[in-house]
């Protein structure tokens, strides 16, 4: 039986310029370049990455911080462009990858639910029949009509999972957003994510807590220094990575 690869990363690397000296102001930095005075030096923050993610696994990306777990997300979300290599995601994806982007911060919580809405492609009416059982996740049905700015974090990151887990995407992308927020709420967050992994829904999950990454994902991408270190069963990999 061949098996149903949902998201395929094809040697994929990823390169940042970093400017070598510090630059004051847009104006300095434009004239600078203009004359060919800035200098780079180049960064490779993923190298020759190869990883297939079967329909309805979930998948925990591990590693110390700036190793590139982010960043691998961040591509196949296709929020980064590869410098080589290709990434193929069949379906429909909900990333959660920075707490309230796709947010205006000036509109109330209401205003937020439907613009988030549709820049993940639902209609209005659609967001209208989904408002309630986002208002009630959250359970921020006193604050609705306060602007997002004068939220929290944790309040931010309870909107922005309620909305990105409504229907039923292919592909379900969290990146910290359970680390924000209080013991309760993140196990709640952990039973949403479970109940959509039995509707077949992918997960890619970051999170500090190896814990956490044992207890909602079946398996385990290892990330070191830009490199895959190792995939495979989430306990195997998860310990040796804590013996490391």
């Amino acid at each position: 039986m061949m098996k149903d690869v949902i998201i395929s990363v094809e040697d994929v690397s990823i390169r940042f310029n970093l400017a070598r000296e510090k630059v004051d102001n847009l104006k300095d930095f434009l004239i600078r370049k203009a004359k060919g005075k800035i200098a780079y030096d180049e960064f490779w923050a993923l190298q020759h990455i190869n990883l297939e993610i079967e329909r309805g696994s979930s998948v925990g990306l591990i590693g110390l911080n700036g190793c590139g777990k982010s960043t691998l997300l961040k591509t196949i979300a296709g929020v980064l462009k590869p410098t080589t290599g290709k990434v193929t995601v069949k379906g429909s994806m909900a990333p959660l990858i920075e707490l309230g982007a796709g947010f205006d911060m000036d509109l109330t919580a209401r205003e937020n639910v439907f613009l988030n809405g549709a820049i993940l492609g639902y209609s209005r009416k659609e967001m209208e029949q989904y408002y309630d059982d986002i208002v009630a996740f959250s359970e921020l049905q006193d604050f609705m009509d306060v602007p997002i700015k004068n939220f929290s974090s944790g309040m931010i990151s309870r909107i922005a999972f309620a909305i990105a887990t409504i229907g039923k995407p292919d592909v379900l992308i969290v990146d910290e957003v359970l680390a924000v927020g209080d013991f309760r709420f993140q196990q709640k967050c952990e039973e949403r994510i479970k109940k959509m992994m039995t509707q077949d829904t992918t997960v890619l999950f970051v999170s500090h807590s190896i814990e956490q990454v044992k207890m909602i994902c079946e398996k385990a991408a290892w990330i070191e220094a830009g490199h895959l270190k190792m995939y495979g069963d989430v306990q195997e990999i998860c310990d040796l990575y804590q013996q490391s």
